[in-house]
């Protein structure tokens, strides 16, 4: 419980950098709390979407990944980053990513601060 409790904080921590950031990927809200409360539930659902669909998509994937050394991990980040956003607008939350390459750079900067934060949080072991 505590090691899922930590990912997500990582996760909102690292989309919420992300959103800083970048002007093309958007969080709305009508106060800073419901804001506070969209990000935790971006989180808990972009982690939703790299602990079931980033796998596959990974496996589906794998000559490519060894082809290009693992870069193509970084397009991987971008389509689950993506997905969330499109799940998200399915769901009426206020969070949007505009565009793939936006979705790239986005990814690589949520996959650094989510290293980092894993890093620096307690892991609960």
């Amino acid at each position: 419980m505590m090691n899922f409790l930590v990912k997500t904080i990582a996760n909102a921590g690292a989309l919420a950098v992300a959103v800083w950031l970048l002007d093309k990927i958007t969080l709305t809200g009508d106060s800073t709390g419901k804001e506070f409360a969209t990000l935790i539930i971006v989180a808990l659902l972009f982690g939703l979407v790299n602990f079931l669909v980033k796998p596959v998509v990974k496996l589906l994937s794998l000559p490519l990944l060894i082809l290009t050394l693992g870069l193509f991990t970084l397009v991987v980040n971008a389509l689950m980053l993506l997905l969330t956003s499109w799940l998200a607008d399915k769901l009426d939350l206020s969070f949007h990513v505009d565009g793939f390459w936006t979705a790239v750079v986005g990814g690589l900067i949520i996959s650094v601060v989510s290293w980092a934060l894993h890093v620096i949080l307690p892991d609960g072991d």
